[in-house]
């Protein structure tokens, strides 16, 4: 687990080529986007084999089942689902689980959510959820699974291939962000 660097071991950091890639704050790319998405998205296309999808969650209500539908049809429109296997189909569900936890925790402990971003290359798919919380996201200390509560980071950490939080200085808030492997 990571909580201050903004890309994952074997640096998978912003695209040499010069294509506008995930920055700081977020993803960022030009382009057409396949699929329908739900009015408050916002389709970013795809840029050197990677694709991305925005959706803004500032203001709305049910922004946990709206973050797993949008997620979720990115997760059609990219070819994770439907799943032909059973490890395809743990590994769109656990993105799907990362992505609620994310959202949940941004509800919880940090006035609601601002952005979702999914970015999604052959080898990884890379959540962004920011909010303008000042907490400090971690996975609770001794985790007691037979306790109810407090099981969201210990959940993103178990299931992550890395995970972190991206702080921008002078600028309220922050960017957890989380990494899953695709599917084989």
């Amino acid at each position: 687990m990571s909580t201050t660097r903004p890309y994952s071991p074997g640096d998978r950091g912003p695209e040499p080529s010069g294509a506008s890639a995930a920055s700081e704050g977020g993803a960022s790319a030009t382009g057409e986007s396949e699929g329908t998405v739900p009015v408050a998205a916002v389709p970013t296309g795809h840029t050197a084999g990677r694709q991305v999808r925005r959706l803004s969650l500032d203001g709305q209500s049910g922004v946990v089942p709206l973050a797993r539908d949008f997620t979720r049809q990115a997760l059609y429109a990219w070819g994770w689902l439907p799943s032909a296997t059973a490890d395809q189909r743990a590994a769109a569900e656990d993105v799907l689980l990362v992505v609620s936890e994310l959202v949940t925790n941004a509800c919880l402990h940090a006035e609601g959510p601002d952005e979702l971003w999914i970015t999604c290359d052959r080898k990884v798919i890379r959540l962004e959820v920011s909010d303008r919380g000042t907490g400090q996201p971690a996975p609770r200390t001794p985790h007691r699974a037979g306790r109810p509560g407090g099981h969201g980071m210990f959940i993103v950490q178990r299931l992550c291939l890395d995970w972190g939080v991206i702080r921008t200085p002078g600028v309220a808030g922050k960017t957890v962000w989380a990494e899953l492997g695709a599917p084989a």
